[in-house]
């Protein structure tokens, strides 16, 4: 289909106009030439951001196994859908075929149902990054279960909150998981967590580290033996095009995490359109995204994407730094990876360690690097395309949300020139808008303001289970008739945007907003400096100062702290201006950060302002240790 892989830019330009002059005809051609359906749709859209309420392909019929599986079998049956790359190198790899794929989908699923899981019913899946993650995933959605993923490093108290939200049925869990050279009692987790809940019937438990565990009689079974025992065949449930595929959990900036809903039809025809284009992927590409599927980047990008394509994904179960610092560097070599999608926390990680981890490796196979989960300041962005994509693969710089579903803004590799810092351009069919703080839209280029998007696209997230109102309230009244992101965001003098981070990182100074993201980029230009945050404290003249948690390269970096402090101010004047000054710069040796990489500036902004005793719980932090050091040496 002409457009439905873009080649270059005045192409892209041409489709982008036809997907939003008219959205309905575009995206029809889209899915009816690209997948298939059991009943097509009575109407492509009906939206009203008002209720608010999006229903795509209203009407239509299908099930999203069958087009990320057996529509493949009769032509890519042999080639390897799930490549699956172990914690200790030592341990092979595993080649998952999408004929082999399909029988352990199909298993999956007849168990599921052999423990009373019917259409509808919510399984959680507490999982590390092994196949059966994928597996549990596709099997749910077969049999119209609605799967929710929790990331396996959550702790108990979070976990419980998940499955009594969704009002779980059923635990997908392991024995425990390898994480570098420690292991992690993940079903001693689901234990404890358990207590707390009482929808749960039954908990599925998967080997992987072989340790001894509690089994609890009635309620827990070890999977291997009910795989066994199942049919390799299971008919799919025919799906509503609205009915729901999963609840991911985001956290709210307060209290209790959101449920986001995602439905079938147009989450399914959005990701596999998106991957296809932002990755640039080919037949026989091997695509790599280093998530954990945990995360949105993981369902929409390792998994549905990537299998509605009949692509080849690798799923890591590994960390970046185990046996050493050059662990990505050598799968990419050892599986000839074409296109390696991470987040800038992981870019900056290895960017501290020596080049050598790198240079021993051969990255020649690459031909599109990505980047996700935050803004990538400009350092990592140079180091990341100078070494590892050696200044032939472009970096797309993507910007999506879990509400989103699919990838928003982004360079379209070959094809979009690309900026560093800059998600350059909306994906085709993404209608972003500008506003200020009075509601008022900014037209024109070289704006800042708030970014929202003016018009439904097929992923957006259609609810929060079980609070349709706080949807309403969290992302449709801060600006009326569209969808607020929480971000900040610049539109410069060519049209690129570029995201300045949270709209409550903006700190007013002296009367002047201040996105923490271009002055955190200033200090990281610093040679001493590896990373840093800034947050905002109260300030008798100033209303708001602005206090700085900086992350050097060398752990007691010999030099005077207090030059160090004036280098890193004279950066900031240079890059942003006097006013962005930070009036205190703690040195430390970690941030608080949540297991997907984000900075908690929450608890760095209450240690700034002397609330350290309400920091509330800080258990799902990937270091709370770390929470403790910088309370201890607070200026």
């Amino acid at each position: 289909m002409s457009n439905y892989h873009i080649k270059h830019l005045e192409e892209y330009f041409q489709v982008y106009r036809k997907s939003v002059n008219h959205p309905e005809a575009f995206w029809e051609e889209i899915a009816e030439e690209n997948f298939i359906w059991r009943k097509k749709w009575d109407a492509v859209l009906e939206w009203d951001f008002s209720k608010p309420e999006v229903k795509w392909f209203k009407g239509a019929k299908l099930n999203i196994t069958e087009n990320c599986i057996d529509r493949h079998l009769l032509t890519r049956g042999n080639k390897t859908a799930i490549l699956f790359e172990p914690n200790d190198p030592n341990e092979p790899a595993e080649y998952i075929t999408y004929k082999q794929l399909s029988i352990r989908v199909n298993k999956f699923a007849n168990v599921l149902k052999s423990k009373g899981i019917q259409k509808g019913d919510r399984v959680c899946i507490y999982l590390p990054m092994i196949p059966e993650l994928s597996i549990a995933l596709l099997a749910c959605a077969r049999i119209g279960a609605i799967h929710s993923v929790v990331f396996a490093g959550f702790s108990a108290t979070a976990l419980a909150t998940r499955i009594n939200d969704a009002d779980c049925k059923m635990v997908i869990t392991s024995d425990g998981s390898f994480r570098g050279n420690k292991t992690i009692d993940l079903k001693g987790i689901v234990d404890e967590g358990l207590e707390k809940c009482k929808t749960v019937e039954s908990v599925l438990v998967v080997k992987r580290i072989h340790t001894d565990i509690q089994m609890k009689s009635g309620r827990d079974y070890w999977i291997a033996p009910l795989l066994e025992k199942a049919s390799a065949t299971c008919e799919i449930e025919i799906m509503d095009a609205e009915d729901p595929l999963f609840i991911l959990y985001t956290s709210g900036s307060t209290g209790q995490p959101k449920g986001m809903l995602h439905t079938t039809a147009g989450y399914m025809v959005y990701t596999a359109y998106t991957f296809k284009n932002v990755f640039n992927y080919k037949e026989d590409d091997v695509y790599w995204c280093s998530a954990d599927i945990g995360w949105i980047t993981g369902h929409s990008y390792i998994v549905y994407g990537p299998l509605a394509n009949g692509a080849t994904s690798v799923m890591f179960e590994g960390v970046p730094s185990y046996p050493d610092f050059g662990r990505f560097w050598q799968v990419i070599e050892k599986h000839k990876v074409n296109q390696f999608y991470t987040a800038p926390t992981a870019i900056r990680a290895l960017a501290k360690e020596k080049l050598a981890f790198v240079e021993k490796h051969d990255l020649s196979s690459l031909k599109v690097l990505g980047s996700v989960g935050e803004p990538i300041n400009e350092e990592a962005w140079h180091w990341y395309n100078d070494n590892i994509g050696k200044k032939k693969s472009p970096i797309v710089d993507t910007f999506f949300q879990t509400e989103n579903g699919g990838i928003m803004l982004t360079p379209i590799p070959y094809v979009t020139p690309t900026k560093p810092t800059y998600a350059t351009l909306p994906f085709i069919g993404i209608q972003p808008v500008l506003m200020d703080e009075n509601g008022q839209e900014l037209k024109g280029n070289k704006v800042e303001g708030r970014l929202c998007f003016q018009f439904p696209w097929p992923s957006i997230a259609r609810t929060i289970w079980g609070n349709h109102q706080r949807y309403k309230e969290t992302y449709f009244t801060a600006f009326k008739g569209k969808y607020f992101t929480g971000d900040g965001a610049l539109r410069d003098e060519v049209g690129y945007y570029r995201i300045t981070g949270r709209v409550d990182d903006v700190i007013i100074v002296s009367g002047h907003n201040l996105g923490t993201a271009p002055i955190e980029d200033a200090i990281n230009e610093h040679p001493a400096v590896a990373e840093s945050a800034i947050v905002g404290f109260p300030h008798d003249i100033k209303g708001n100062a602005l206090y700085g948690y900086v992350i050097l390269k060398e752990v007691g970096e010999s030099r005077n702290h207090d030059n160090l402090r004036k280098e890193i101010n004279q950066i900031i004047t240079e890059h942003i201006g006097p006013i962005a000054k930070l009036d205190k710069i703690q040195f430390t040796d970690g941030l608080p950060k949540t297991r997907s990489g984000k900075i908690m500036r929450r608890i760095l902004r209450k240690i700034a302002t002397n609330e350290s005793k309400n920091l509330g719980d800080i258990s799902t932090l990937l270091n709370p240790e770390v929470v403790q050091s910088i309370i201890d040496h607070k200026l």
